[in-house]
């Protein structure tokens, strides 16, 4: 009998309802919650995948000790002395823990009592700080709360949308496509997208601003004084609920617009349509993302996002706010449990006394930190002096996605005792554990999440946990327990912790602080097992109800006045003649983090395969690149290897590269070992959207690509990226030196068993090499060399993996490197839901589909997430330019 449950997904913040359905084989398919207000049924490319990405290849079944199995009990009694006695030698700031917006709001809870209540020192800090901590101190500073005023129905309701920062159909793709279909709705909706790159999104967008890296602060404060000069400042509300207005007016004031064309770099005419869209128009959402929070002045960058919308009283009202688009599926969650270093629980102060004192005696702790901890920068620098010497990583792959992470891989491998809680056994942090810590993963945890819109949902189990995993809250409880704190952690199950955090929200509140759960303070088990999706806050005595903040005023500081924050643009450009291109980092539509959960999806990468960085065409000229060759980037902190896109969607000057990649899928990729240990002077965020580096050709003698049915070990390759492939793997490889014998490098990389002979070729004058590897009728693996970039039909060698070879031509087309006539290549993915490549949108258009629609009904591509529909437009746009030329 199948067994449906309704859970949320795991990746990015939008917090969408998924309903898993297990089969009696266990089998799971996953299809979108249509009850759940955040996503109504839609899902992303990502989470349509989720199911492909259960297996437990590679998992961490087991507790481990130096790389030995071990027992729970072992673990963990290890785990709690080796913290005891660095507490007592050396005191409470010399441990920490490194934890992750993956993490559920129990888990959060349980390690931010541990650290601040416990053992008396705030070094928690989460990998939160690398996209939202800017976020929290712009709030913080102008509500007196980190308060998110709006919900995700205003992007419907508004008729302006601004996106700055934010590349909303790759990133946060749901909310992308409820705009878009506001959009197509109402065709009067303006979106209005400010972003250096020309991404996906600027497919609705009728208006796009290319502004200059880091010139956010410069484009607001001048929009502020554009508000001003024409009387759109809304002076009932800023007189009756703000404060600090004439100080921003003054700061404001030394930037005149022509100081703000320098900066930006925009034309004259799209900043005045831009300040004209947004002076003259009432309901206005600004939607802000990484692209303003990742920056040294990324707290500036939103107190002068905010200062325009306190100016005109467009705020809490509906259609009109500003909103921040939280990057983690819990990031939210964390935020709310004091996850953060300089945070207290329940959105309280740690700088407070009041709240200290309140906090330590609910939770009745020997102790409360005093002080903030280390945020995450300064934490691994404290790692690497000494000052902390044993650490807790939770949830979270710091290695890849630290800044200078080759700076931090070095700290943690010299850190006398660290311990990491993971799903997976080999992560490039992993490698460096003394104890690893099997988690259950999704699925198979139980608790909450919270969204950007401040709607709280379940994650429910619906598999069983695999080998000895266990929850991260219950690993935290029990060495709480061995640390001598037996009735403080004694939870038996998530909805006990969940309990005492609404409980927390509650006590001594009387609506003195925004986030309040008070009324499931006393929620049954049976109630919180079927609890629906909810907004905070919810009162203890009030009625259920979903809300906005601020409309009215009664901000969160001791007046109950929001303030303005006088901001100054800074200087943005931090390139030189040894490091003249400015590197942006960021995210790709279909992986998500460090790829230990995208990764294992065929799908998921088939759509972009391997590490890759965008160059504009004359740039690319420039330095002699061409597409598809590889390229090295450099920064004064490391080196990277990538593949380059060319395009004119980058800015000359800028590369674009995601930040996914790893040890674990190719040879020298980890992009953020690039990014300098620069951070907000304020929120301690990384500035990982402007970093100089210089990029120059990598030089190969030899270029391959290879598939394989067993997944290629070690391949000592000066580059190399892996990927998942339907039926296998694929393998993109460029080689320094050639290699004296190719079929006996096949042999030993792509695990061919003894005894079987490649069917190949090789050709002495053009130096290519075919070579192909077959059991009976199965493909075993197809290796293909060239002393330039390989041209082959991937996705049509790919699909070999799982054809008949019984018959010879086929084998010999196949070392050929060219399909059949009865099996054309598909060409380059485009689709992932429906695995529809390139050659097969160009060839419906050619047979008359030439709307996005029309290509849906013959091919199914863009019909279902919708992330693809963009890259169909611009096919479609590319094939009808060509054909009237």
């Amino acid at each position: 009998m199948e067994k449906e449950v309704k859970t949320t997904c795991p990746y990015c913040g939008v917090g969408c309802g998924v309903i898993a359905t297990v089969d009696d084989n266990g089998a799971v398919a996953v299809r979108g919650d249509a009850d759940h207000p955040a996503n109504f049924g839609r899902l992303c490319s990502k989470g349509s995948a989720l199911a492909e990405t259960l297996d437990l290849d590679g998992r961490l079944l087991h507790p481990e000790i130096d790389g030995c199995q071990a027992g729970w009990d072992e673990a963990l009694d290890l785990v709690a002395a080796r913290f005891a006695e660095t507490i007592a030698e050396h005191g409470p700031d010399s441990v920490a823990f490194y934890v992750s917006g993956q993490l559920l709001t129990e888990d959060y809870y349980v390690a931010n009592k541990l650290m601040k209540g416990f053992v008396g020192s705030a070094n928690i800090d989460t990998n939160s700080r690398l996209c939202m901590s800017s976020s929290v101190a712009g709030h913080r500073r102008a509500f007196g709360s980190d308060t998110v005023p709006g919900t995700y129905e205003d992007l419907e309701l508004a008729d302006l949308v601004v996106l700055t920062g934010s590349n909303l159909a790759w990133c946060h793709p749901v909310l992308y496509q409820r705009l878009a279909a506001a959009k197509a709705k109402r065709p009067g909706l303006k979106i209005v997208l400010i972003d250096p790159r020309r991404t996906m999104t600027a497919d609705i967008a009728d208006l796009h601003l290319a502004i200059r890296p880091d010139a956010d602060v410069a484009l607001f404060v001048g929009l502020f004084s554009h508000l001003v000069s024409s009387n759109a400042v809304d002076q009932n509300y800023v007189a009756a609920h703000t404060a600090g207005f004439g100080d921003t007016l003054l700061a404001a004031g030394g930037v005149s617009f022509d100081d703000v064309l320098e900066r930006t770099g925009l034309p004259a005419m799209q900043l005045r349509e831009f300040y004209r869209l947004f002076s003259t128009t009432e309901k206005v959402v600004t939607c802000y993302s990484q692209g303003v929070n990742q920056s040294s002045s990324g707290t500036d960058k939103v107190n002068a996002i905010l200062n325009c919308h306190l100016a005109t009283g467009r705020i809490g009202r509906p259609g009109m706010g500003p909103f921040s688009l939280t990057g983690q599926p819990n990031a939210m969650g964390g935020r709310e449990v004091g996850g953060l270093a300089n945070m207290l629980a329940a959105h309280m102060a740690i700088e407070d006394a009041g709240d200290r004192d309140r906090v330590q005696r609910f939770w009745r702790s020997p102790k409360i930190a005093e002080k903030p901890g280390l945020k995450a920068v300064d934490l691994f620098r404290a790692v690497a002096d000494g000052r902390v010497k044993a650490l807790w990583i939770m949830a979270t792959n710091p290695v890849v996605s630290m800044p200078d992470a080759d700076a931090v891989e070095a700290a943690i491998r010299a850190c006398p005792f660290v311990v990491v809680s993971d799903i997976l056994k080999e992560t490039d942090t992993a490698r460096h554990a003394h104890v690893l810590l099997p988690s259950l993963g999704w699925g198979e945890k139980s608790g909450t999440v919270t969204n950007s819109e401040r709607r709280i949902s379940r994650q429910r189990a619906f598999l069983a946990a695999p080998g000895e995993a266990r929850a991260d809250w219950w690993q935290l409880a029990e060495v709480g327990r061995r640390l001598g704190h037996t009735d403080a952690f004694a939870y038996e199950a998530p909805a006990a912790i969940f309990r005492e955090h609404a409980a927390l929200s509650a006590f001594e509140n009387a609506g003195s602080r925004d986030f309040d759960i008070g009324a499931y303070a006393d929620l049954a088990l049976e109630d919180y097992d079927g609890l629906t999706p909810f907004q905070w806050p919810q009162r203890q005595g009030q009625k259920r109800a979903e809300s906005r903040f601020f409309a009215a005023g009664n901000f969160y500081h001791a007046d109950g006045r929001g303030r303005f924050v006088a901001v100054r643009p800074a200087e943005t450009d931090r390139t030189n003649a040894d490091y003249p291109f400015t590197l942006n980092t960021g995210r790709i539509r279909d992986q998500w983090h460090t790829m230990t959960r995208t990764g294992k999806s065929a799908r998921l990468s088939a759509h972009i395969a391997e590490p890759f960085a965008e160059l504009h065409p004359r740039d690319a000229m420039e330095i002699g690149v061409g597409n598809a060759d590889l390229i090295e980037i450099e920064s004064p902190e490391g080196k990277a290897f990538v593949r380059a896109l060319i395009t004119e969607r980058q800015a000359r000057g800028s590369i674009f590269a995601p930040m996914h990649w790893n040890d674990q899928f190719a040879a020298k990729a980890r992009i953020d070992v690039l990014v300098p240990p620069i951070t907000d002077r304020l929120s301690g965020q990384p500035a990982s959207k402007n970093i100089a580096v210089v990029a120059r050709k990598f030089k190969a003698t030899h270029y391959a690509f290879a598939v394989s049915l067993a997944k290629p070990v070690d391949p000592d390759a000066a580059y190399w990226a892996l990927a998942k492939a339907a039926g296998g793997w694929r393998l993109e490889l460029a080689f320094a030196e050639p290699v004296d014998d190719w079929a006996g490098w096949c042999r030993r990389v792509l695990a061919i068993p003894q005894g079987v002979e490649p069917l190949g070729y090789a050709d002495a004058q053009t130096g290519d090499i075919r070579l192909a590897f077959f059991d009976g009728p199965q493909l075993l693996a197809a290796f293909f060399l060239a002393r330039e970039p390989v041209a082959v039909a991937r996705n049509w060698a790919i699909a070999q993996l799982g054809a008949d070879h019984a018959n010879l031509r086929k084998r010999f087309a196949l070392v050929a490197g060219r399909p059949g006539a009865d099996k054309p290549d598909p060409g380059a993915t485009v689709c992932s839901c429906f695995g529809v490549g390139v050659n097969q949108i160009v060839a419906a258009v050619r047979g008359g589909c030439h709307s996005v629609e029309a290509v849906g009904v013959a091919l199914n591509a863009g019909t279902n997430c919708g992330s693809c529909r963009a890259e169909i437009r611009g096919i479609i746009d590319g094939c009808l330019a060509a054909a009237a030329e």
